[in-house]
């Protein structure tokens, strides 16, 4: 891939990134028994760039989601939470994944990532009120987590394959026009 596809690349996942979590932002709480759960949608991104990018490429969709989300509709504790969350979801789902294809699926990857985002705003929860205490909402959120990393697994997946499949598509078009 050149350089200038891996960049529309980027900023394409991003903007896609982007998009998922204001559309998310605008669903009231999906989980009447968990106020202030959401889905994870903009995970989907992450893990497809964690399987067709670098660890700095990923890396940076999420920086730049972050910023445009906040900037698009948040406010300093929302960018607080997330980028809590996403610094540890990102660093767990990346460990996740150097385990190998053949150890953990992308969905397992996927629900890593969704129970560390919980984590990662929950510290930021207990350091802002003083007390650990906020850490008891972990339970429930961790089975939200799961739930939606499993969700957010398959559709990656799905989406995964499509993207693999456009590429061999691609260039076996690029072959053809070569051999005519």
């Amino acid at each position: 891939m050149t350089k200038n596809k891996r960049l529309v690349y980027i900023a394409l996942l991003a903007a896609q990134a982007v998009v998922i979590s204001l559309l998310e932002r605008a669903i009231p709480f999906p989980f009447a028994f968990a106020p202030g759960a959401k889905l994870g949608l903009a995970n989907i991104i992450t893990c497809i760039s964690l399987y067709t990018l670098s660890t700095k490429d990923t890396f940076m969709i999420i920086v730049i989601r972050l910023v445009l989300s906040t900037l698009l509709g948040g406010t300093i504790s929302t960018f607080l939470y997330s980028a809590a969350g996403a610094l540890l979801s990102f660093i767990g789902m990346w460990a996740v994944q150097k385990l190998g294809p053949k150890n953990v699926s992308i969905i397992g990857v996927s629900t890593t990532g969704g129970i560390l985002h919980n984590v990662g705003q929950l510290v930021v929860a207990s350091w802002i009120a003083g007390s650990w205490s906020v850490m008891l909402y972990l339970p429930v959120l961790s089975f939200i987590g799961i739930l939606s990393g499993i969700a957010v697994g398959i559709a990656a997946n799905y989406l995964l394959q499509n993207v693999e499949t456009l590429h061999v598509f691609l260039s076996a078009k690029q072959e053809r026009r070569t051999l005519e």
